[in-house]
């Protein structure tokens, strides 16, 4: 088992930013068609990064810094960070921002852009038109210098229905605007007529806020990775790992696998996509979605050029039992007492790493299921899922 005593990680949060900078990885209240998630699991997201911010100031929901989440880093030897901003709803959260920018002088490095009406581009501590270019899917040819594409066609809104009968079946189709997404959220695998009117449904209804589409060859891949690096102009571009992204047949995400033995061209097409953003201006973490079909030829299908779901686990490598590691967040279905001590008794096991917990009894006037992100690390895939099967067996019953 891992020595609890002596966390480490191959690089902190803090490493990367300016000792002025303030994370926060919360979506904008304002949403969008193409990213509208439900307000808690927005909030518990931004507890996620915690454990390897380090002395980086972080933007966290109260509910994600509670008592458990102090007993369950304990189990870990960590202590509850105290770098933490804290807000409780949208009034808080937006009064935060605009006070840290405005009155402290902070700036503020975004996990996804925010309504220009609620801070100026001067707030944003990457260049906020530059992050905007590099997370749109329309322009990921120019980021690959045409290369690792699959077959792609952006098109107009007003174009889309039309073209899209030109294409065989299964093809995908994203959003190609500035918009951000995430989670697979944003995109359309379509697979035969049902899927495609479906589709036109959901685009018809994001007419406001859509200008373009992509159009693209679905690959049949053998392996989907998330290629990931870290750059600050004292740290260089550095490759900090690949996770193997778990998907459903429809795109959505299911969390990351660890990988061994990631081929070196996979690795070197990563880099190449990194140093490009850098060359733009971007500076810290990128995770870039590459696909490898029987061919052993690579596509570039998205590139993140923020933190990825998988991130701490990368980073936290060194930390955890050597073997089979898996990133993944759960709800409670029933009872959140029971569903934190089910918890912490796989955490004192030394096969549950706690890397968030959003606590629903924080809630005092509403019923809100807690949601918990984790790794499991164990010897094997087997042993991980023999763990998990037996976890989520307790939790719902």
């Amino acid at each position: 088992m891992t020595n609890r005593s002596s966390l480490q990680t191959k690089l902190m949060l803090s490493d990367l930013y300016a000792s002025n900078t303030v994370y926060t990885s919360r979506p904008s209240y304002i949403s969008n068609p193409w990213l509208d998630p439900e307000e808690h699991q927005s909030n518990f997201l931004t507890g996620r990064e915690l454990i390897i911010a380090d002395n980086m100031p972080v933007i966290v929901h109260k509910a994600s810094v509670t008592d458990k989440l102090e007993q369950l880093f304990a189990e870990i030897g960590k202590s509850l960070p105290q770098n933490v901003y804290t807000f409780s709803d949208k009034s808080s959260y937006e009064m935060l921002l605009k006070n840290l920018v405005k009155e402290q002088q902070k700036t503020i490095y975004f996990q996804y852009i925010h309504d220009p009406s609620l801070l100026s581009k001067e707030a944003y501590a990457l260049d906020k038109d530059i992050f905007v270019a590099l997370n749109n899917k329309a322009k990921i040819p120019k980021w690959t210098n045409d290369k690792y594409l699959p077959q792609r066609e952006v098109v107009a809104f007003e174009a889309f229905e039309e073209r899209v009968q030109a294409w065989q079946f299964p093809f995908v189709i994203k959003p190609g605007d500035d918009l951000p997404t995430a989670g697979g959220y944003g995109v359309m695998i379509c697979y035969n007529d049902t899927d495609l009117s479906k589709a036109i449904q959901r685009i018809r209804d994001a007419k406001s806020a859509t200008k373009q589409l992509i159009i693209e060859q679905k690959i049949e891949a053998v392996a989907n990775y998330c290629v990931q690096f870290a750059y600050s102009h004292n740290t260089g571009v550095q490759y900090i790992g690949a996770a193997e992204q778990i998907t459903n047949d429809y795109g959505f995400y299911h969390g990351n696998q660890n990988v061994n033995n990631v081929p070196s061209h996979v690795i070197k097409a990563g880099e190449e996509i990194m140093k490009n953003g850098v060359a733009q201006g971007f500076f810290g973490i990128a995770g870039f979605d590459l696909l490898v079909d029987k061919f052993g030829d690579v596509y570039a299908i998205d590139l993140n050029f923020r933190q990825n779901g998988s991130t701490s686990m990368l980073l936290l490598e060194p930390s955890l039992n050597k073997g089979y590691h898996k990133f993944y967040s759960y709800v409670a279905s029933k009872d959140n007492a029971k569903f934190y001590q089910t918890i912490l008794k796989y955490v004192k096991q030394g096969v549950l790493f706690p890397l968030s917990y959003y606590d629903g009894d924080w809630f005092e006037h509403e019923a809100v299921n807690s949601r918990f992100g984790c790794i499991w690390h164990a010897s094997s895939k087997e042993e991980v899922e023999s763990l998990e099967s037996l976890f989520l067996k307790e939790v719902s019953t």
